[in-house]
């Protein structure tokens, strides 16, 4: 009997317990309440979400006083008053069939007595002034203290008509009619991205809509503009729709070739995942480089191991010349920090420490050590959350917030090749995770600007992570063709910019990012950068002392005289853009080095700045840390103060 090779057995088993696991639990899987688990249902509306109380026992209520009396998208309420009941919602949702379509319902009581509502059988007790966020469907049974609830109005019959989609090549979909109602082909889950808009991946593809307007967009990643029609298909017949993105760059033929290092396929979530969701995707946004992380969410199961160490050192089975796929790991402490590897050989002895009731212990330098292999490249996941003026910013009060605290110390001694300047949570301007990253470069710590968007497969609707891969992206220049390997090597010597979009070229004498110069005492250098994106608004060059040089989005040419060793990045900086979908537009090279009379640059200022963050981390150490034993401590203890004597080697 022959397998599939996109669900060996393996796999094929632990998605069929991922399964078991949502249909007894819902969204989150039966993972441990931590709070990004309790806010999963909520985290569909990340507007509104954002503007929730989370210290109270009753998010729904949170949830509900967060909306203040609005509907947004995607939404239904239920008000019961002490004048009746009435059901809000947007424009009703169109039905091709009998089949009945999903639907989130926020029951919002301001009655002074407790109601029982019922869903399909299902009792759900809400208290007097309070809330609770039901998933049902058009077709549910519902009924408020045993009275039935009429549905009928969040829903409306329509005429069939059917639609071809044709690129000529796999790409992004969205096909929308009124009220930004999504429509997917039977083979594509509902997926809608952080901006609430639905999409799916492939090309010649048929689908069912109404016979009413229909939008058509198509895209296909960041190398892509967006193509858009508005077609009204005749009833019961088939309209070919004819639609290609226009391609902005083609960074494979420079030699570039850029990665999303950071997606999970099954994550819990809505859904259950698979590798043919993952290939469709990763074709559809013609993402070079995919790393898919095995990790947990908050308790000891580790999501798709069993896909790593079934393919782990291994290509996945949709690679081609132009682009791989890999399963990696994402090794994870919330009081730490989270480290993403590529390309490793083998599955981790160590997933995750400092859940439930397990120690901090090993330091997450033991992890990366462990973790780096002749052909892997680890980086720090979504370093911090928000500005960062002060290492203050970084410790916080010690929650475990998923902040990259132990960075400083695993940067120090080589342990990791590189950290997200771009991710998911941080979203000031400029970001804190930069202003980090340069005070590391101006210690002497040698790092790639990496990227990675967390995207979840696992759901369709949730905040930033039900995005497609890739929507941030690292590049790495290769010597030659790629493979993970070619690209892992590429990315330790940190040949490699991040982008949400634009295209960003930096030479330095004609030399790149990664690169080593040595100039003498006087020499004048030659710097320019390029950029390409209708987005890019403004290009910087820096050293490590701040900006030398800026200009409008095109080419900027200056030239430095050499006095003490320093670095040299390029920064691309714009507004809102379609092609930057959640944050203002962003780019950062990874540096060109001048070293000066054999010395790396060490500037004393951000040398004290990392020395200072240690001193804080040690105390954060010894009061947070859940360690069992004294010699869990000294293990923490003993990497701080190596990492303390490679920093206080620099001020000599």
């Amino acid at each position: 009997m022959r397998h599939d090779p996109m669900l060996p057995p393996p796999v094929a088993r632990a998605l069929g317990e991922y399964r078991a696991l949502l249909a007894e639990h819902g969204i989150t899987w039966g993972e441990p309440p931590l709070t990004y688990v309790t806010v999963m249902s909520h985290l569909r509306f990340p507007d509104e979400t954002a503007r929730m109380r989370m210290d109270t026992a009753d998010l729904d209520a949170a949830f509900r006083d967060a909306i203040g009396g609005k509907v947004p998208r995607g939404l239904s309420v239920l008000r019961l008053t002490p004048d009746g009941r009435r059901l809000e919602a947007g424009t009703p949702l169109v039905r091709l069939s009998p089949t009945p379509l999903p639907v989130v319902l926020l029951v919002d009581s301001v009655l002074e007595s407790p109601v029982t509502v019922v869903a399909d059988g299902v009792p759900y007790e809400i208290g007097a002034g309070g809330a609770r966020l039901l998933d049902i469907t058009t077709d549910t049974a519902l009924t408020v203290d045993g009275r039935a609830v009429d549905l009928s109005p969040l829903s409306r019959p329509a005429v069939p008509a059917r639609i071809r989609l044709r690129a000529g090549f796999p790409c992004r979909w969205t096909v929308m009619t009124e009220g930004g109602q999504g429509w997917y082909p039977d083979c594509a889950p509902p997926r809608r991205d952080n901006s609430d808009t639905p999409f799916f991946h492939g090309d010649d593809i048929t689908l069912d809509v109404p016979a009413e307007p229909v939008t058509i967009r198509v895209t296909r990643g960041m190398e892509y503009g967006t193509a858009e029609t508005v077609v009204v298909p005749e009833p019961w017949r088939e309209t070919l729709v004819e639609l290609t993105p226009e391609r902005l760059y083609d960074a494979a033929a420079r030699g570039w070739y850029g990665a999303d290092l950071h997606v999970h396929m099954n994550w819990a979530g809505d859904l259950v995942a698979e590798p043919v969701q993952a290939a469709a995707a990763q074709h559809g946004e013609d993402l070079h480089v995919l790393n898919l992380v095995a990790g947990n969410v908050s308790g000891a199961r580790v999501y798709d191991s069993e896909a790593l160490e079934h393919w782990a050192g291994r290509d996945l089975p949709w690679s081609d010349a132009t682009h791989i796929a890999r399963m990696g790991v994402e090794y994870r402490n919330d009081l730490l920090g989270h480290v993403h590897a590529f390309a490793v050989a083998g599955p981790p002895a160590i997933y995750h420490t400092g859940f439930g009731k397990d120690a901090d212990w090993p330091p997450s330098g033991v992890a990366c050590g462990e973790l780096r292999e002749p052909h892997a490249v680890l980086g720090y996941a979504h370093p911090f959350h928000g500005p960062v003026s002060s290492p203050e910013d970084i410790i916080g009060e010690g929650r475990r917030n998923c902040s990259s605290r132990a960075l400083v110390v695993d940067a120090a001694l080589g342990l990791v090749d590189g950290m997200e300047l771009l991710h998911f949570s941080d979203l000031d301007d400029p970001p804190g995770t930069v202003e980090v990253y340069r005070r590391l470069l101006g210690a002497g710590v040698r790092l790639a600007a990496l990227a990675g968007t967390d995207t979840m497969l696992s759901f369709t609707r949730q905040d930033t992570v039900s995005s497609p891969p890739g929507w941030e992206r690292v590049y790495a220049r290769l010597d030659g063709p790629l493979s993970a390997e070619s690209f892992a090597r590429a990315v330790r010597r940190g040949r490699t910019f991040a982008t949400t979009g634009p295209w960003l070229e930096l030479a330095v004498e004609g030399r790149e990012p990664g690169d080593t110069l040595e100039p003498l005492p006087g020499d004048r250098v030659t710097v320019t950068a390029r950029t390409v994106g209708p987005e890019v608004e403004r290009v910087e060059i820096r050293t490590a002392d701040g900006p030398i040089a800026e200009g409008p989005g095109g080419e900027l040419t200056t030239s430095l005289v050499v006095g003490e060793p320093t670095y040299i990045v390029a920064v691309a900086t714009g507004g809102r853009h379609p092609r930057s979908p959640y944050r203002a537009a962003f780019a950062h090279t990874s540096p060109v080095y001048l070293d000066v009379a054999g010395r790396h640059v060490a500037r004393p200022e951000d040398v004290r700045w990392c020395l200072h963050w240690l001193d804080l981390l040690e105390a954060l150490v010894r009061d947070h840390a859940r360690l069992r034993t004294r010699s869990q401590l000294r293990d923490h203890l003993d990497l701080i103060e190596k990492a303390r004597a490679v920093y206080e080697s620099r001020l000599d």
